[in-house]
């Protein structure tokens, strides 16, 4: 499934966040590149290693804890730090598929991607195409989102991002294991909690309906969950 997170970012931290990147030294897009990706790869990126982006990291991790939208369709288990990257007028990045296993260089840690998820950092006012662009089982969706929105969409699907014709997008963008392996029922659980926190707004937590329904959400979670 797809899932927008609106305002991950306020305009503070965006401000903030932005300031740390656009005075870092970039580098070419294809320093984290597998094989396949590298072919059709055309963008900036900051290296992993560099104070600013693990800082602006941090800012991005902070706000992802604060978000229940992203826990609910998530379901986290394990984040990649948020790497940065920028695409100018003429760069682009073609159809790929996420690398099943992603680890950080230099370290120990890895995960295996479940889901990827873009975080928008420039005004799309600011520039033309670059859109993301994903193919799923229910057709093409492509994404441009206001800045200090993401989006999250599962790793195994096809994606791009088309090229840029006018300004500068900047995002950053990341992976996730989740505690649900499974897409579908990730989106079962996801429906799920949306309806439990509609029915908790409606009729209260203490009503035995809804508390039911969570007990029938935390078995599927039990049942399901790698933790």
């Amino acid at each position: 499934m797809m899932i927008a997170i609106p305002d991950l970012l306020d305009a503070a931290k965006l401000q903030q966040l932005r300031a740390l990147i656009d005075a870092a030294e970039w580098i070419d897009g294809n320093a984290t590149s597998g094989h396949q990706s590298a072919l059709a790869k055309k963008n900036e990126q900051l290296p992993e290693t560099s104070p600013a982006p693990q800082q602006a990291g941090a800012m991005v991790l902070d706000a992802l804890g604060k978000s229940p939208l992203f826990f609910a369709a998530a379901l986290p288990l394990k984040v990649f730090p948020p790497l940065f990257n920028r695409y100018g007028e003429g760069q682009t990045f073609g159809t790929h598929v996420d690398n099943a296993i992603r680890i950080q260089r230099g370290t120990e840690f890895r995960i295996r991607s479940d889901l990827s998820m873009t975080v928008f950092l420039e005004d799309p006012a600011q520039y033309d195409g670059g859109e993301l662009v994903v193919e799923d089982h229910f057709g093409v969706q492509r994404v441009k989102l206001p800045a200090g929105h993401a989006v999250l969409y599962p790793s195994s699907s096809l994606h791009h991002v088309t090229p840029v014709t006018r300004g500068t997008r900047v995002a950053s963008f990341f992976w996730l294991q989740s505690m649900i392996r499974d897409d579908s029922a990730r989106r079962i659980l996801f429906d799920l909690d949306q309806s439990v926190q509609r029915l908790t707004a409606e009729l209260g937590g203490a009503d035995r309906s809804v508390i039911e329904l969570t007990g029938v959400y935390h078995n599927l979670l039990r049942r399901w969950a790698d933790a």
